[in-house]
């Protein structure tokens, strides 16, 4: 006996697309004057995936899936793991010489901005480091009492 817990863990999550053998009698359901939830009902399909089938068959006259819009992207995961490698190794290397470096071992043609926006994706920002002040012998005599004072705090 399965628990509601497992039917919902089977319904939820991203589903596979629809393939054409079975968008094709959705249309054709559709031609034949059978309401949404009757096509939905007989193929055992969701009336929400019946009702966008044919939406995409009235805008754009077929239901082959599209490309994906927008351009792709430059750095393929491989290269974006190499990079992360290569500024872990050494976080004081600027974005030119990292590009470089990616040119001559993975052979990826990239500029310095393309570096420096991946790396911002991964959460690594350019920052300066603290500059800390050097104690002069005078700062340090008159700090010293002060120091051995309060030691023990």
């Amino acid at each position: 006996m399965q628990t509601a817990s497992t039917n919902i863990g089977e319904r939820m999550g991203r589903s596979q697309e629809l393939s054409d053998s079975k968008r094709g009698p959705v249309i054709g359901g559709h031609l034949g004057n059978k309401s949404i939830r009757d096509i939905s009902w007989l193929l055992n399909i969701p009336r929400s995936t019946v009702s966008g089938i044919i939406t995409k068959w009235k805008q754009l006259g077929t239901t082959a899936t599209q490309p994906p819009s927008g351009r792709p992207r430059h750095m393929t995961g491989r290269g974006q793991r190499m990079l992360k490698r290569t500024v872990r190794r050494s976080r004081q290397l600027s974005a030119e010489s990292i590009a470089k470096d990616l040119q001559t071992w993975c052979g990826l043609q990239m500029s310095p901005t393309t570096v420096r926006r991946e790396l911002h994706g991964m959460g690594f920002h350019g920052r300066a480091a603290a500059s800390k002040t050097s104690i002069t012998k005078c700062n340090a005599k008159c700090r010293m009492p002060w120091c051995k004072a309060r030691r023990h705090w």
